[in-house]
């Protein structure tokens, strides 16, 4: 007892929430461990000898995405990722497991493990069905749809100037498509919807991406110049993408026109007129003077009717290709769509590629504003988020959420793609010094701008075929839209320069340039800008490294001298010699040794150069088996810029060309 009052018995520590000794009930009679305590005394329980578990190897195909990350691929493939992280570096590369794997170590890493492996791309699979089950009733009509294609300056744009009454070709710089046109015209009460497609090899994707969109094409051949370059190549374009081809032989006005010439180049192309036996539809045009057209126009109508069957639904929720898209001021991101199937209408939730919006306002090709398109309609639509990759299929969902779900999926995966396709920048420091000690390749970074994505498309594309092993182009940052803060500020930290295709900066943009030392070149026609970018590079080649034969020597006397070694008394035949300059020693036709002059002397002066047919005393750098007879030639090491990248540091000419 303390303070008066009684004793508390001490609980033990540890138990309860009061101290008590916890007790398990035996629900089961179960092993101990398995539902009750194990007891003093108790007898563990016999067991037999653990049997191995059966590891089955994982073995059939597995199919992943481009970009996969390294967890997810050894998920799909079934194999641990401590297994894959050790292939990997035997490949010379570290990955973590939320690293991008690229193409190329997917493949190795299903080589080593003897795996199946099929890599499906961002493009395989997210394109619009070849077919919808529609009803019977529910298909209508819908108008044909027609590319123009053909070579440049065979008179295409011109020739759909003339269709439509309107004037589209002095809006292009230098006369050439610069991006790809939607439009409509009417015959006799029918709808005809054409695409104008760029004729400029710059921009095969975008003629590519015309083909494949279209129901038939339009081969304009001009009857002066007959089968060109690109002709073939959009005759190809249209076999690929298994269309129909009438073909419009242009210029037919003009004296030197030779149709019939034309029509057979096309024949060894294997596209044989009607009018000769085959089934190629042929019209005679003059687009400048408005003949024939109707005849075309016919003629298109004839192979839509007789060979295609085109009906669409109406009714279904509308689907369809992005044929262009910009960022236009004031209104933000437009985007061209050629319905295909359904009707859009305003305020549908739509989704491109990882573009998404809702659909503000509809205008038709005239630019008058309209609350719905039809199938075989081309529209531009406003209210995306962003301006959507052309060449991407738009389509309606049900809502706004659905639709910027569907986007952000896109965009996730394009992104590891992207980071896939793009090689490790990190190198070691003595990798760094050797580099930079060996001249190696100096990159023109650019962050290039555009007025609508398929024009910055051609221009990434034909900076991608100039080829060097000296210099390169690195395209760091493509958009949409005028040259903005954002851009320059990235220019500077990485060294760029700012290339604006059809757009420019604004004052202030201008002012921040000057500021950061960045420069901002504009242009309007692609031919510019690539010639500009090569002269660039061209400027940043090491100059060519040449030899001058400035003079030649004979040796007609020796002296040898304890001090200095041995000096020839020389001649000089043809040029000069200079002190310092190098020399090649040639015995009986023999290239002997290669080495400098050291000292040169006209009697007992010492001299800079003695000239043809005076003698002179030289002593060589480091060599003094000289006998008479021996003929030194006297040559200079030059360096000369370099004109074009077609040239090589040795003076010859490159394997590698733009």
């Amino acid at each position: 007892m303390a303070n008066g009052k009684p004793n508390r018995p001490i609980r033990p520590r540890g138990g309860g929430p009061k101290g008590r000794r916890r007790v398990v009930i035996d629900q089961g009679g179960g092993r101990p461990g398995q539902g009750q305590r194990a007891r003093p005394g108790d007898r563990p329980a016999e067991r037999g000898p653990r049997q191995p578990r059966e590891v089955v190897a994982p073995t059939g195909p597995a199919t992943v995405e481009s970009g996969v990350t390294l967890r997810d691929f050894s998920q799909a493939l079934g194999v641990a990722m401590p297994q894959i992280i050790k292939l990997l570096m035997n490949l010379g590369q570290m990955k973590t497991a939320t690293q991008s794997l690229s193409d190329d170590e997917v493949m190795l890493i299903a080589a080593e493990l003897e795996r199946e492996v099929t890599i499906k791309h961002a493009d395989d699979d997210d394109g619009e069905p070849e077919a919808f089950e529609d009803a019977e009733e529910s298909l209508e009509a819908r108008p044909p749809v027609v590319t123009i294609m053909g070579h440049v300056d065979h008179g295409k744009t011109t020739l759909l100037d003339a269709i439509r009454k309107t004037s589209v070709v002095t809006t292009e710089a230098g006369g050439i498509t610069q991006h790809i046109g939607a439009y409509q015209a009417d015959h006799n009460g029918r709808r005809i919807t054409f695409l104008d497609t760029p004729g400029h090899e710059a921009f095969t994707a975008m003629r590519a991406r015309g083909a494949k969109v279209t129901d038939i094409a339009v081969l304009v051949v001009a009857a002066d110049d007959g089968v060109m370059p690109q002709t073939k190549e959009s005759i190809s374009h249209a076999r690929a993408a298994n269309v129909p081809m009438v073909v419009a032989v242009n210029k037919i006005d003009l004296p030197d026109s030779n149709p019939d010439r034309v029509l057979s180049e096309l024949a060894t192309e294997g596209l044989q007129p009607e009018e000769w036996g085959g089934t190629v539809q042929v019209a005679k045009v003059s687009a400048k003077q408005g003949e024939n057209l109707d005849d075309l126009l016919e003629r298109i109508l004839l192979v839509a009717d007789a060979e295609l069957d085109l009906r669409a639904n109406p009714s279904a929720d509308a689907s369809g290709p992005i044929i262009e898209s910009r960022l236009d001021v004031g209104r933000g991101p437009v985007a061209t769509m050629l319905i295909h199937r359904g009707t859009l209408r305003v305020g549908d939730s739509i989704v491109a590629g990882d573009a998404w919006g809702r659909v503000r306002a509809l205008l038709d090709y005239r630019g008058e504003r309209i609350e719905e398109a039809c199938p075989g309609e081309p529209v531009e639509i406003l209210g995306f988020d962003r301006p959507p990759p052309a060449g991407e299929v738009g389509r309606v969902v049900e809502n706004e959420r659905r639709a910027r779900d569907l986007a952000h999926q896109r965009g996730e995966r394009l992104r590891r793609e992207a980071n896939a396709k793009q090689p490790a920048t990190g190198v070691a420091l003595g990798d760094l010094f050797a580099r930079i000690a060996a001249g190696g390749v100096q990159d023109l970074n650019l962050v290039i701008k555009g007025d609508v994505q398929g024009s910055v498309e051609a221009i990434v594309s034909e900076l991608g075929k100039i080829q060097h092993p000296e210099v390169r182009v690195n395209v760091i940052h493509t958009g949409v839209g005028g040259i903005t803060e954002n851009d320059v500020n990235l220019a500077a930290a990485s060294e760029a320069m700012v290339i604006g295709f059809n757009v420019r900066p604004s004052a202030e943009v201008r002012a921040t340039s000057e500021r950061a030392g960045v420069e901002i070149r504009l242009y309007r026609v692609i031919y510019q800008l690539t010639e500009e970018i090569e002269q660039a590079l061209v400027g940043m080649l090491t100059p060519v490294e040449t030899e001058a034969i400035i003079g030649e020597v004979e040796v007609r006397a020796l002296f040898k001298v304890s001090r200095l070694g041995t000096i020839a008394g020389c001649m000089v035949t043809s040029g000069l010699v200079r002190r310092g300059s190098s020399v090649r020693l040639f015995r009986d036709g023999t290239r002997i040794h290669e080495t400098t002059v050291s000292a040169l002397r006209r009697f007992k002066d010492d001299v800079r150069e003695v000239s043809d047919g005076f003698e002179c005393g030289i002593l060589l750098e480091g060599f003094n088996d000289l006998r008479e007879g021996d003929v030194l030639e006297v040559f200079e090491a030059r360096q000369v810029e370099r004109t074009s990248l077609d040239e090589a540091p040795g003076g010859g000419t490159s394997s590698a060309s733009s």
